[in-house]
């Protein structure tokens, strides 16, 4: 690293105020379907320093110490295996395409089968497809409260992925109606599966309930860093494109 004279600590950056989580640009509506990091609150690995490198101009740059599993996030094979893909090893198409988002009405705490995919999605999901799954019973990951008494969420497992991969799903989102973190029996089969085929993950998607229709044009690209598992990405979802509708 560059000697630089910085102060390690996050700046206690208060901005006046944040951006919209939706915009209307022509006849296309898009919503940012991504949480918004304070290095302040995080409970996951977040530190920033901010420094001047010095001279008459002011020249700001920022060192970054990041999980890669931080915020909305978008988890790639290697997150599961040494054998497989990095995020750099992907194509940019694997983060970008027709998305469908499904609002699963099931029992508390059901196991997300097959067949409850077909219902919900069968006569409309496309090879290549992103889906975005999601229930009423909704709980935000990745708290003290997860697999809590309160924690009705749907669960996945080795069936919904069995059928996922079957579909050629390229990437599957979750909403905070389902769970990602309940047991190993679960978790586990889901990532063998469908990651083996180069299916990615996004996790802690926010806005939801901003969208206007069940399919549209999604995006999430991370940064092309060669040996990174996982990344936090900006996820926007464009609704309007027909060719995506």
């Amino acid at each position: 690293m560059e000697d630089y004279n910085w102060v390690a600590g996050n700046p206690k950056r208060v901005p006046k105020e944040l951006p919209p989580k939706e915009y209307t640009m022509g006849s296309l509506h898009i919503v940012d379907l991504t949480k918004v990091l304070d290095p302040n609150t995080e409970s996951r690995r977040c530190r920033l320093w901010r420094f001047n490198t010095g001279g008459a101009i002011p020249d700001f740059h920022t060192i970054m110490d990041l999980t890669s599993h931080l915020g909305t996030h978008c988890e790639c094979p290697y997150h599961h295996s040494e054998d497989w893909p990095s995020v750099a090893e992907l194509p940019l198409t694997n983060f970008m395409g027709r998305c469908i988002y499904a609002v699963l009405d099931l029992p508390e705490n059901h196991q997300i089968t097959g067949e409850d995919l077909e219902k919900a999605i069968g006569s409309r999901i496309q090879p290549g497809d992103t889906v975005i799954l999601d229930s009423p019973h909704k709980l935000p990951p990745f708290t003290p409260a997860t697999n809590g008494p309160d924690d009705h969420r749907l669960l996945i497992g080795e069936d919904s992925a069995r059928w996922l991969a079957a579909h050629d799903a390229k990437c599957v989102g979750f909403g905070d109606g389902v769970s990602i973190e309940d047991s190993n029996e679960n978790v586990k089969p889901f990532h063998d599966i469908l990651m083996a085929q180069n299916c990615l993950f996004i996790e802690v998607l926010q806005n939801l309930e901003l969208l206007k229709t069940d399919t549209f044009f999604i995006s999430f690209a991370p940064l092309p860093i060669i040996g990174l598992d996982s990344c936090p990405v900006r996820v926007y979802a464009i609704e309007g494109l027909k060719e995506f509708e």
